[in-house]
């Protein structure tokens, strides 16, 4: 890592706070501008002999420069460490903030693998709790213990451990995550009232106002940097809803669910991912926005879950070259690629090759922007798109579905104790009306599905596939993810080695052994 990836980044605050440090200011050029504006010659202070506004008889005056360490100060007790451990033997470091691999056409591809493959062996030999997979940060909302973080800091982990600003360590729950945003909401039990910070609104957020990131980098704990938002709206292909926040203030490694503040001590963002060359910080980080993380944390909070809202189709980003061809203007709206039967989008009449140009009262300047209105929109609500078709613009009404909800039910604490700390390494969710239909499946089929399935997990390596559903447990039929988890539970508690599943796919039932992993 070059002297250069460590230049200290600017920091900020213009007139909330007081300071000690000084920068000059040349106000001697500012009075001349004042005499020339004034078009006569006018008597000052030098005419007399006294120093000028901006100097003294020893030399130029210097101007108060920004401080955070009022914010900072006022903020700080609600910011945690969030360790997290597992079973395996990790090297203790991770996890890092994350940027997806890109695809080799990317023209940053290269330095997000970069900072992959750097960033698991080289820690500069800083010290972890023996047993430790990995650290990050994440902060308090609620006195009752509530504390925000990323999910990819306690995805996968056996135990998560949180340590306050005073140094007090308390096991914690996983109430919720969140993959498609990235967000996870812990759960304390301090037996006291803990100190706390606000979300406040990502919207009015400019690039160019001051922000200030609070967290645990490289395990060094309660850590506060200071720098502006560089941009608005960045899409990093980390997930289906991207909107990030680009910030200069510099995290690292271990920042990960870490807040950023405003000027204020309001928390505009949730830190998430670097973009690097070399592994460490080099100016480009990026948050979740606040107006984002709120809805995600309430609906976490409240069922443990996010619902979202469905269309059911594919759409793509409209080049110019599709533009062109369609006959409008580049830019605008998302294209329909393609409209899964007995849909929403399907009901409605919505058509491969249709051109979404707004939703509602909403323009729609792109795909993501469509994937996110549809997503933070209720299921059953009556909603409008204009569409252009057969050149001219028309409304299709219809109404909004329900998606499949994620529930991770294998490796999360709340669903484990001690004595039963087995795990299938599966996300599964409620088969749902609109599941049903999407998987093509005849009214009277139960069970759970499987929305995803962990990598080199005790389900993966038995074969079980994302999209299929498990309908029997043992000999005993499942409709519900906790149905599962109490069998899985039940199972490790007679120190069972292995679970039945039945699993269906693609119009085949079949019985799998799945090893349970302590």
């Amino acid at each position: 890592m070059s002297p250069n990836e460590h230049k200290p980044q600017a920091t900020r605050n213009p007139a909330r706070t007081s300071n000690r440090r000084k920068v000059f200011v040349p106000t001697a050029i500012a009075a001349a501008m004042v005499l020339a504006l004034g078009g006569a010659h006018l008597a000052t202070a030098t005419d007399a002999g006294i120093p000028p506004a901006g100097t003294t008889a020893a030399g130029p005056q210097f101007a108060a420069a920004p401080s955070f360490a009022e914010v900072a100060a006022r903020v700080t007790p609600a910011v945690v460490n969030v360790a997290v451990s597992n079973s395996g033997d990790g090297d203790g470091y991770g996890p890092s903030l994350e940027i997806p691999e890109l695809p080799d056409g990317s023209p940053h591809g290269q330095l997000f693998r970069r900072f992959f493959e750097q960033g698991q062996g080289h820690h500069q030999g800083i010290p972890h709790p023996r047993g430790a997979k990995g650290q990050g940060s994440g902060f308090v909302v609620d006195p009752d213990g509530y504390i925000v973080t990323n999910h990819h800091v306690v995805d996968g982990a056996d135990e998560v451990t949180v340590i306050l600003n005073d140094g007090t360590r308390l096991k914690a729950q996983v109430k919720g995550a969140d993959p498609k945003t990235d967000l996870a909401l812990l759960k304390v039990d301090a037996g006291r009232p803990l100190p706390t910070v606000t979300f406040g609104t990502s919207a009015s957020a400019q690039v160019g106002d001051w922000v200030l990131a609070v967290g645990n980098p490289f395990g060094l704990g309660g850590s506060v940097s200071a720098g502006i938002i560089s941009a608005r709206g960045r899409d990093i292909n980390s997930g289906p809803y991207d909107d990030y926040l680009q910030i200069d203030a510099p995290i690292n490694r271990g920042n990960s669910g870490g807040p950023l503040f405003d000027a204020q001590g309001q928390v505009i963002g949730v830190n998430a991912a670097i973009f690097s060359p070399s592994g460490g910080n080099v100016g480009i980080g990026f948050a979740i926005p606040a107006d984002m993380a709120k809805q995600v944390v309430a609906q976490l909070r409240d069922q443990g879950r996010v619902d979202r809202g469905w269309l059911g189709v594919e759409i793509q980003p409209v080049t110019e070259e599709i533009a062109e061809g369609i006959g409008v203007k580049s830019g605008q709206g998302t294209l329909v690629a393609a409209v899964m039967p007995e849909s929403p989008a399907a009901k409605a009449g919505l058509r491969p090759g249709d051109l979404i140009l707004r939703a509602g009262e909403t323009e729609i300047a792109d795909a993501k922007a469509l994937s996110r209105l549809i997503a933070a929109t209720p299921a059953g609500t009556s909603l409008s798109l204009e569409v252009y078709r057969d050149g001219g613009k028309q409304q299709v009404p219809l109404v909004v579905g329900a998606m499949v909800p994620d529930e991770r039910i294998a490796a999360a604490p709340e669903a484990k104790s001690e004595k039963t700390g087995a795990r299938l390494g599966l996300y599964l969710a409620p088969l749902t009306p609109e599941a049903r239909e999407a998987m093509k499946l005849g009214k009277d089929s139960q069970g759970v599905v499987v929305a995803r399935v962990e990598k080199d997990s005790p389900a993966e390596r038995a074969g079980i596939e994302p999209g299929s559903l498990i309908s029997m447990v043992g000999q005993q039929e499942v409709d519900a993810p906790e149905d599962v988890v109490k069998a899985v539970q039940g199972a490790a508690a007679e120190q069972r080695t292995t679970i039945l599943l039945r699993v269906e796919q693609d119009g085949q039932r079949r019985f799998v052994a799945v090893r349970l992993a302590a």
